[in-house]
């Protein structure tokens, strides 16, 4: 196996299996599949992959790397609590509507990733929510973490169902929906305990 490809081409490579694992799922996409998508033959791609199993695993490590990312230097730039959740929502909601396909692939094929691979995902994933936990606790200094990291994981489902949920609504008019609807579920106080 060769070095693995950077820059435009690797985009190029990771955007294009994620829109066909998303399309026709992981087990649907042949090696030659995705060499074509990128105009190229998919043993071509050996040089940089050792396989399909292997692309899909970069797939979603590297999407999990830049949230987690994207969320460290949004917090770190932000000047204030409040203003680090308008950063973070704003941001996950731009992935959210860009990037629907990753979201599909996620939801589908984390099962088919190598253990270590999972593990990865689930280490970049825990770190990108602790942010968001961290902000929200500045907010709401009264929640316990169990409630606001419960929090952070619903608003995520409400964010990433932009695959299913979107329809007709411009873009523009989504996102602005999505940052009023997250920051409502966020900021909201938290519900009274039932009676026991």
């Amino acid at each position: 196996m060769g070095p693995r490809p950077t820059g435009e081409r690797r985009t190029a490579i990771l955007g294009a299996a994620a829109g066909l694992f998303a399309e026709r799922g992981y087990r649907g996409v042949s090696i030659d599949d995705l060499g074509r998508a990128v105009g190229t033959t998919g043993p071509a791609l050996y040089r940089h992959f050792p396989g399909k199993q292997a692309l899909l695993g970069e797939v979603l490590v590297d999407i999990s790397d830049r949230l987690a990312r994207q969320g460290r230097e949004l917090v770190a730039e932000a000047a204030s609590a409040d203003g680090a959740l308008e950063a973070l929502l704003r941001g996950h909601i731009a992935f959210a509507l860009d990037e629907p396909s990753l979201i599909t692939v996620h939801d589908r094929e984390l099962g088919n990733l190598t253990e270590p691979d999972r593990r990865r995902v689930r280490r970049l994933q825990r770190g990108y929510v602790e942010e968001w936990v961290g902000v929200l606790a500045e907010l709401r200094p009264g929640a316990s973490p169990t409630v606001l990291r419960a929090a952070v994981h619903a608003v995520f489902g409400l964010l990433n169902s932009t695959p299913h949920s979107r329809g007709e609504l411009p873009r523009p008019h989504m996102a602005e929906l999505l940052l009023s609807m997250g920051r409502a579920a966020l900021t909201s106080p938290d519900a009274a305990p039932p009676a026991v």
